[in-house]
């Protein structure tokens, strides 16, 4: 049959459409909603708030000492920043490949990005890092896990060893991740994590930094706006630590509410479950291309424990035009597929070149090139292995009718 005669099959379920929140979280949501405590400090005599509930549970999942909550990821890193010293003008290593909050908590510091080349597996150009670390003089490093993809962390923490590097992980798309059994979040001295409706545990926005430096938690609860009301905390240092920083750290307001954390916590703890079915789906999906001759799905080594909610793919040999075609094709037959190669931002995607609130914009080609390539889709649990076969043969017949 002829590919003008070929029937089209098209997909229908939505690729923006998550999973509902557990019951426990939806029946402690209308709790506090009925008695009006959503304020993370508004609680009755003995109570322990569930933001305190929760950073003490996401410490013990991830290993780490302490965990303070944020209204956003956006806001953990850019704390991350000012806990680490950062100050304005100082120089900030960190992924070209990487969402725009990234650079924008790096410039809400008032630092400067050195932008690091994208390797073709989408990870971090650790070749490159180390030529910059040591030409930047930067003594900050901001490593963005980009679509969950690790680097190998040996070499990364032989680098910020080598070179007196501050490790910042933006883990936002590694929770439940990790490098040779270790968590994402523990090479370095803070991590960062999301949750964002579109990441593993959902409170539409929000977010979680983790440390095991007693001066480090302390500033960071402070810096998000726990006036004097620390002590409520459990994951939490000495008094002492809040009485050195209490009056010298400005409160910017950054808490995550009760309300986020009670639909949170009964996420975190089904999040290994959802991680087995979200590698399930990834499975599925990376067979399936990988089948098709256009296309590259990089491999992952074994130390790399991902989290599949998302999966990468090249496109070898596209034109920009016939790249927006397939991109076109694709969604009308209803695979949404995300581009960075698009000549202006669009929807959640935009590059290093878009970022004009940088003085300098860096030379980069390989990412550039890499990111002219790539494909990017999210992979919903609301998917099922059968529908991830047929995303797969739309995408593989698209491309058929492009090279007919």
């Amino acid at each position: 049959m002829s590919s003008k005669t070929k029937k089209k099959i098209t997909f229908t379920k939505e690729f923006n459409k998550q999973e509902p929140i557990p019951e426990e979280g939806i029946q402690r949501a209308l709790e506090l909603l009925q008695s009006g405590r959503l304020h993370r400090y508004n609680t009755a005599a003995g109570e322990i708030s569930d933001v305190a509930l929760l950073e003490k549970e996401f410490a013990a999942y991830i290993g780490t000492t302490y965990c303070a909550a944020f209204s956003s990821c956006g806001c953990s890193i850019y704390v991350a920043l000012k806990c680490a010293g950062v100050q304005p003008g100082d120089k900030v290593l960190t992924n070209a490949f990487t969402l725009a909050p990234v650079p924008g908590a790096i410039q809400n510091a008032g630092a400067d990005p050195v932008f690091v080349e994208c390797t073709s597996e989408y990870t971090i150009d650790l070749v490159d890092l180390e030529q910059k670390a040591k030409s930047s003089s930067s003594s900050y490093f901001l490593l963005s896990y980009m679509r969950g993809h690790i680097p190998d962390m040996d070499v990364v923490s032989d680098i910020c060893k080598n070179y007196n590097l501050f490790l910042i992980e933006d883990c936002a798309h590694t929770m439940g991740g990790g490098w040779d059994n270790r968590n994402t979040a523990t090479f370095g001295k803070i991590g960062c994590f999301s949750t964002q409706t579109y990441k593993h545990i959902n409170s539409g926005e929000g977010g979680l930094l983790v440390t095991d430096d007693d001066n480090i938690i302390a500033r960071a609860i402070l810096y998000s706006g726990s006036y004097m009301l620390y002590d409520t905390h459990i994951s939490k240092p000495s008094p002492e630590k809040f009485e050195r920083y209490k009056k010298i750290t400005p409160n910017l307001s950054l808490r995550m509410s009760n309300l986020q954390a009670a639909i949170l916590r009964p996420q975190l703890r089904i999040l290994d479950r959802q991680v087995a079915r979200w590698n399930e789906r990834y499975a599925c999906l990376e067979k399936g291309l990988n089948e098709i001759d256009a296309i590259t799905v990089p491999s992952r080594t074994q130390k790399e424990h991902f989290v599949g909610s998302s999966i990468q793919f090249t496109l070898e040999n596209l034109s920009y035009d016939r790249m927006a075609w397939f991109l076109d094709e694709c969604d009308r037959r209803g695979v949404h597929i995300k581009w960075f190669g698009w000549k202006e931002p669009r929807g959640y995607t935009s590059t290093f070149e878009s970022w004009r609130y940088f003085t300098a914009i860096p030379d980069l080609p390989q990412t550039n090139h890499v990111l002219d390539q790539m494909c990017d889709m999210r992979i919903p649990l609301t998917f099922t292995i059968r529908d991830c076969e047929t995303i797969a043969r739309i995408i593989r017949d698209v491309l058929e009718d492009i090279a007919q």
